[in-house]
């Protein structure tokens, strides 16, 4: 599967080449080919282009950035509920001190499979990994239904436990919420925003002589385009790649917990 890495690498590649392309191309056209008249054409139509590739770019990086952004708060609102519900079942009673363990590992054990310690920045997340999500699942279950096992004696144990199994609920929602969501950006938009890229360079190097300035442009401007789709492609995959989500909330939570 293509990384982040992957898809810049051949944005650029197609970016630079098309460019080198043009300039080429440029010695072999016929002289009507090159006139101003042409050019002014060749402007006027690679315009409409550059101007569909940049309305494109700004929807798809508002979408992945947003897609990110809703994980981020995920992430951080689960963690505030994992602390919350540890406090309910502190307030419930000693009795709930089994559970509160059981919060305590099934977290570390969460933590480890979505923010692995010894994974490298390229190396993609265990967070779809089935062995991975079915342990943390189970564990997340039997704290439901250690809640639910629960005798309440007093109306505030029932109102404990009631938080608490609304807590749980909410927590599990937004699990499968978090594993259930798919890439905010098609790959095929990404298709489309390279060979419109492509070809945008290709008309520069039309117009372009051949020196070394004129070539060192064209490497800082594919470098930059190839640095955009990276930066897209890495916000549509919060928990995958160098741009991750950060595990901060989640340790903070797990550090505060039983206190």
């Amino acid at each position: 599967m293509m990384t982040g890495i992957d898809f810049a690498l051949v944005t650029f590649v197609c970016t630079f080449a098309a460019a080198l392309v043009g300039m080429f191309v440029r010695n072999a056209l016929p002289p009507a080919h090159v006139s101003k008249e042409s050019q002014d054409v060749i402007r006027l139509g690679m315009g409409l282009v550059a101007t569909m590739t940049a309305l494109l770019l700004g929807l798809v990086t508002a979408a992945a950035k947003g897609s990110f952004d809703s994980q981020d708060l995920a992430i951080k609102n689960t963690a505030a509920g994992i602390l919350t519900l540890d406090r309910l079942l502190a307030r419930y009673g000693p009795e709930t001190q089994p559970t509160r363990d059981l919060l305590r590992r099934t977290l570390a054990d969460r933590i480890e499979t979505m923010w692995p310690s010894r994974a490298s920045p390229a190396t993609r997340s265990t967070l779809e990994d089935s062995g991975s999500v079915a342990k943390t699942g189970q564990g997340a279950e039997e704290i439901e239904n250690e809640i639910l096992q629960l005798s309440p004696q007093a109306e505030s144990q029932r109102w404990f436990r009631s938080e608490a199994l609304k807590l749980t609920s909410e927590v599990l929602r937004t699990r499968w919420r978090l594993l259930s969501a798919g890439g905010a950006v098609p790959k095929q938009f990404l298709i489309v925003v390279i060979f419109w890229l492509s070809m945008t360079f290709a008309s520069f190097g039309l117009s372009a002589p051949r020196n070394a300035t004129v070539v060192t442009v064209f490497v800082i401007a594919a470098l930059s385009v190839a640095a955009a789709v990276f930066l897209i492609f890495e916000l549509d995959g919060p928990f995958d790649g160098i741009i991750r989500i950060s595990s901060g909330p989640m340790r903070f939570a797990l550090a505060h917990l039983g206190q």
